[in-house]
């Protein structure tokens, strides 16, 4: 006797809430001009919703509903300016959850789209108090509701997403070379410190570099680096810390130099947003200081459209 199509339809949800895998990104050659260092870049603009998010939205709900910390009762709550929000609202629709977002006012209309397409929900809190202020906004909505923290800024499976993930990755697409540097600007920090621990269990002791951007004026965003260059936070992450990263250096970039790099990368035919620029100048930086037979990774985070209105692509309209 068959279940009937409710029982069946559910069957099916469950068994895809922990089947779904994510297919990996391409690392490729990218150079500039004739006279720069060629730079590894992983296109994680290639993940499903357009960014390296996906990765930790996936790795962070499937291991809290495996172990019974979120189920269908609890609605996904978590505090972004943007591409993390976009990424959980993506998979909180392919696991069949509710998920709200929590961002600062003035986040682009095209991110808030995005999450709204997805199934999400919006909560702004005021621009002046930044990301930290939506961050205590979840512990408040959580209070009120069954709900679900995924914390990005604190909690380890962030890491442990680019640990298992991106840089085995980048071990397999580079069997026969070494990794000198890993270039990333730092948000949650989880990029940098899961990919450069990975490339260390896997042998490869890379020099982790902090891509940072320089703010020349106007407003910042509270405990941003920078207005410009959203997703580049300071102060915030409980995962970033300079004892895990041996080596740790800093390359400042202004920003304008950052927007500029992002904009001659999408003449390049890489469709991406502002942190690219930011992550691919670092890079050559690293990469000329450390010479021509230097193997330089770095991360394109995101991809452009969720940037249309900003002033990345203000020349192009």
């Amino acid at each position: 006797m068959q279940p009937p199509a409710a029982s069946r339809s559910g069957a099916r949800r469950e068994a895809f809430r922990l089947s779904y895998r994510l297919p990996g990104t391409p690392l490729v050659a990218v150079q500039r001009r004739h006279d720069e260092p060629a730079i590894l870049a992983k296109l994680e603009f290639l993940n499903p919703s357009g960014s390296t998010k996906d990765r930790i939205a996936r790795f962070i709900l499937e291991r809290a509903y495996r172990d019974g910390r979120l189920t269908p009762e609890h609605t996904v709550i978590e505090a972004s300016s943007g591409s993390t929000s976009i990424a959980m609202a993506l998979v909180c629709a392919q696991m069949g959850l509710r998920f709200l977002a929590v961002m600062p006012e003035g986040v682009s209309n095209e991110r808030t789209m995005m999450i709204r397409a997805f199934g999400g929900a919006i909560r702004l809190t005021p621009k002046d108090g930044g990301v930290l202020e939506s961050i205590r906004e979840t512990e408040r909505l959580a209070a009120t509701m069954p709900a679900f923290l995924p914390c990005q800024f604190a909690n380890e499976d962030n890491a442990l997403a680019h640990r298992t993930g991106t840089a085995r990755e980048i071990v397999d697409q580079l069997p026969a070379a070494t990794v000198d540097a890993v270039v990333s600007g730092v948000g949650t920090g989880g990029t940098l410190v899961g990919v450069c621990e990975g490339l260390r269990e896997a042998g490869c002791t890379a020099i982790p570099v902090v891509a940072r951007p320089v703010a020349l004026g106007g407003e910042v965003e509270c405990c941003s680096f920078s207005a410009r260059i959203p997703g580049v936070v300071d102060c915030i992450s409980a995962i970033f810390r300079p004892e895990r990263l041996a080596g740790l250096r800093t390359i400042e970039v202004e920003e304008h130099d950052a927007l500029e790099t992002a904009r001659d990368l999408v003449r390049l035919g890489f469709p991406v947003g502002p942190s690219s620029g930011l992550n691919f100048h670092a890079a050559v930086a690293i990469a000329r200081e450390l010479g021509p037979d230097a193997t330089v990774v770095t991360v394109f985070p995101d991809r452009m459209e969720r940037y249309f209105t900003t002033e990345m692509f203000a020349p192009f309209r």
